[in-house]
């Protein structure tokens, strides 16, 4: 009987040697199905408004700037200007013309939509002006779409002109 326990525990080893030589092949493994990073195409960007010409607020400025245009028809080119705010217009385009400034020219450079205010565009503008030796100048301004043109923002316009009757100061009550 001694030889039995020593004979099965042979036989299973046997068994399971065959039994794990039967399930191995000699096959090279299947190749995984090659993969490539499925890239989606960038997204386009959002189609915005074109950029207005330079010419288009050169026009504005060139406008505000000739004493020939009336104070009246200049009103139309700031934005929120009233009638109330003719005469500072008229004054600006006199002052001009009493310095020797007259012509100015304008040139526009860096156009981009305004972060502050959608819809807006700031632009860079070189002025020169006519003296002797012509004066020149660097300002940045702001633009607002109107109708079909354009318009020198009430903010801008504020830096650059002299709006109401500062120049009278009242008297102090005694």
């Amino acid at each position: 009987m001694r030889g039995r326990p020593t004979v099965i525990p042979l036989v299973v080893f046997a068994f399971c040697v065959l039994l794990l030589s039967a399930c191995t092949t000699d096959a090279p493994p299947a190749a995984e199905p090659a993969t490539t990073p499925v890239v989606a195409p960038p997204a386009p960007a959002p189609v915005a408004a074109p950029l207005p010409p330079a010419q288009a607020l050169i026009d504005v400025l060139a406008r505000l700037s000739d004493p020939a245009v009336a104070g009246a028809d200049k009103v139309g080119l700031v934005e929120l200007a009233t009638a109330d705010d003719a005469a500072a217009l008229d004054k600006f385009g006199k002052a001009l013309a009493d310095n020797g400034a007259l012509p100015l020219s304008f040139e526009a450079t860096d156009l981009k939509w305004s972060e502050a205010d959608p819809g807006n565009v700031v632009a860079a503008v070189d002025v020169t002006t006519a003296n002797d030796p012509p004066g020149k100048f660097s300002f940045p301004m702001e633009f607002t779409p109107v109708r079909d043109g354009w318009q020198l923002t009430r903010k801008t316009a504020d830096l650059l002109l002299q709006f109401g009757d500062s120049a009278t100061a009242s008297t102090p009550p005694r």
